[in-house]
């Protein structure tokens, strides 16, 4: 016992446990120099890719928050092959040690294979691109990340979905091209049907002419359907992205107010009570 403990104080014991130490400290200081260097590389080109209008802004956000996952996983394997090194480990003994073991755990990987090999195809199709709005793993949202395992979806509640890509088996990509903007407006059988489409078209030219949002139209289209107790009318719109919703509630509020103000009824349900 004496001895062992001679042993552990003696100089040569702790000149070594300092090297290490010194060693250590070295590889913590450099990975956390190069991380940062390399993070503010990685912004500073995609900043530069989004200024000369290389990329769309969707486009250089998902490349780089992709570039920077993958330089921060390559950091994180050389830092600790480096400190297996220090340590006097041979990180190619440990891993062929653990080709068994990872051979054994491999099948139970290919959930996460999949993943990779799909994230890869939907970032080389341009599928998805960061700020779009998509229908993706059953989930409706904006797309707030996209990585080679999985796709980050806000919903509109503000709820984040963590969707594996090996379940974006269909993609619908609501942020490509212009979308429609689709009111309906009902009015009842007592009032002129062509004189309510004239009162509507009105209204909708002269939104054209003072909403940029609106690419194309309004147009009402005339008469979609025969309720019980209304007549429907359509108008349809062309928009902007994302500006669709926005562009229906304002069609609704003038048309109809325009309707009220030329005595033009917008029909409710009505109920009969008959006592007996």
């Amino acid at each position: 016992m004496n001895l062992w403990f001679e042993n552990i104080t003696s100089g040569a014991f702790l000149a070594s446990t300092f090297i290490i130490a010194g060693k250590v400290l070295v590889a913590v200081i450099a990975f956390l120099i190069v991380r940062a260097i390399g993070k503010r590389i990685i912004s500073n080109s995609f900043a530069r890719m989004a200024k000369n209008n290389q990329l769309s802004s969707g486009r250089v956000v998902t490349l780089e928050k992709l570039s920077l996952n993958a330089f921060s996983y390559t950091l994180m394997f050389i830092f600790a092959t480096t400190l297996l090194t220090i340590f006097g480990l041979n990180p190619s003994a440990l891993i062929a040690g653990a080709g068994i073991v990872g051979l054994a755990i491999g099948f139970g990987a290919q959930g996460l294979v999949s993943d990779i090999v799909t994230g890869f195809f939907i970032l080389l199709e341009k599928q998805i691109d960061v700020g779009d709005y998509v229908t993706a793993g059953g989930v409706d949202g904006i797309v707030e990340e996209v990585g080679l395992r999985t796709a980050l979806i806000r919903g509109f509640d503000g709820t984040l979905h963590y969707i594996p890509n090996r379940n974006i088996a269909n993609v619908s990509n609501h942020s490509r091209g212009n979308m429609r903007a689709l009111v309906d407006i009902s009015i009842s059988y007592n009032d002129n049907i062509d004189e309510a489409i004239s009162v509507m078209q009105k209204v909708c030219d002269q939104l054209a002419e003072q909403d940029e949002r609106i690419i194309e139209g309004p147009d009402v289209i005339g008469v979609q359907n025969l309720g019980d107790s209304d007549v429907v009318i359509r108008i349809i719109a062309k928009t902007e992205n994302m500006e669709q919703w926005s562009v229906e509630r304002l069609l609704r509020k003038q048309l109809k107010e325009a309707l009220e103000a030329h005595n033009i009824e917008i029909p409710y349900p009505h109920q009969v009570y008959v006592h007996k």
